[in-house]
């Protein structure tokens, strides 16, 4: 069975060979920039200058051998820049992104952080003002549909990795706690700005699947809706202002490609997951299971089971960098055990993985994987 075989059928809620695995296929399914340099001087690769998802968010692009060599199921693909007139780099640590955020970090730190979000005091009249970045311009898909047809080619799942949110795009912009504040206080400034970058993104849609849609099998979207505790919201205001937004674009999402819409979307989102699975979205990631009833993935797959799959689950909180060995195989058994009869369940670590975690841990997760996930399922205790 090739990757892809294992991949689809996982997703299509079947049993395929064993648990496929995802690693480097995205961001959130990937390695801080310093934990790939110690993972791959482990593996004895040849590290080549790094390849980012997100500069801000250090997330490494993995080089090829080191996919290879980790067995990852499903390799990435995605689009080229945006046009803006707002992107700089103004140094080593500090940059000015597509959507005029500003971005530094600090001596020491792993990430780089919001230093600046350019509608933070912005009016709604402000939004006709302000300068859009480009996100269709001429030659930014050349090529794509040619780099998803050839991994499908080589056996593996496409993940077609596009940067598309709308709550958290609008976090960004707005910055966080003023856009908590004006679901609640400035609801007409909230819906103005989704409505905008809706309008913005689906046009997106059209124009990138035009291209590659035919050649994805999954279609990565991200909106943190949740915290350790619970969602960031309550379940009526996601209802009343967020839901309906997101399910048109992920119904343009639809449209345009069989592929299956992947949302990266942390913390205990449990009172959202049916609205998520009843909007289009087919993959739930990262299963925070150190969040409330995340950590639940029995339940999670008895209560939702039928209508979402999970990618992720292996906590990296706790298990991966200060546990054994044992206790990174025992982790990935029990995940195994809950999420994967039946299909439905993609192996990976929640969220990217920290320089913290010893590549050994790595490799007996992995090895967990292969050892532990076949079908018929057994011996997970």
């Amino acid at each position: 069975m090739t990757s892809r075989e294992r991949v689809l059928m996982a997703i299509n809620h079947e049993e395929p060979d064993r648990v496929p695995f995802f690693f480097g296929t995205s961001g959130v399914t990937s390695i801080l920039g310093p934990g790939y340099d110690r993972l791959a001087r482990h593996l004895g690769a040849r590290r080549a200058p790094p390849r980012w998802f997100s500069k801000q968010f250090q997330y490494v692009w993995p080089d090829e051998k080191v996919l290879e060599r980790l067995g990852s199921d499903a390799r990435a693909v995605a689009p080229g820049p945006a046009a803006s007139s707002l992107r700089k780099e103004i140094s080593e640590d500090a940059m000015i992104d597509d959507w005029g955020i500003t971005w530094a970090r600090s001596p020491g730190s792993l990430y780089f952080e919001m230093a600046k979000a350019p509608l933070q005091d912005s009016t709604v009249d402000d939004l006709d003002r302000f300068a859009w970045p480009d996100l269709t311009p001429p030659g930014r898909f050349d090529g794509l549909a040619d780099r998803a047809k050839a991994v499908q080619e080589a056996g593996y799942a496409t993940v077609l990795f596009t940067g598309i949110s709308l709550f958290e795009q609008a976090c960004c912009l707005r910055r966080i706690d003023t856009l908590l504040m004006d679901m609640a206080a400035n609801e007409e400034f909230f819906t103005a700005l989704l409505t905008k970058l809706k309008e913005m993104l689906i046009p997106f849609v059209d124009a990138l699947l035009r291209e590659a849609g035919p050649w994805a099998d999954v279609f990565v979207v991200a909106d943190d809706l949740g915290m350790t505790q619970g969602p960031l919201m309550s379940p009526a205001l996601y209802r009343r202002l967020i839901k309906p937004h997101q399910a048109e674009l992920y119904a343009a999402i639809k449209r345009g490609t069989k592929a299956k819409i992947f949302l990266h979307s942390c913390g205990n989102i449990y009172p959202m997951l049916g609205d998520l699975a009843e909007i289009g979205v087919d993959i739930v990631n990262p299963v925070q299971v150190s969040a409330g009833v995340m950590g639940d993935t029995a339940r999670l797959k008895r209560e939702f089971g039928d209508r979402l799959s999970f990618c992720g689950g292996i906590d990296t909180q706790r298990v991966l960098p200060r546990g054994t060995t044992d206790e990174v195989r025992a982790e990935v058994r029990r995940r195994i055990r809950d999420l994967a009869p039946g299909g439905g369940y993609i192996a990976a670590a929640v969220h990217c993985i920290q320089p913290d975690v010893p590549p050994e841990n790595i490799l007996a997760m992995r090895d967990e994987i292969d050892q532990a996930g076949r079908y018929p399922l057994h011996n997970l205790r």
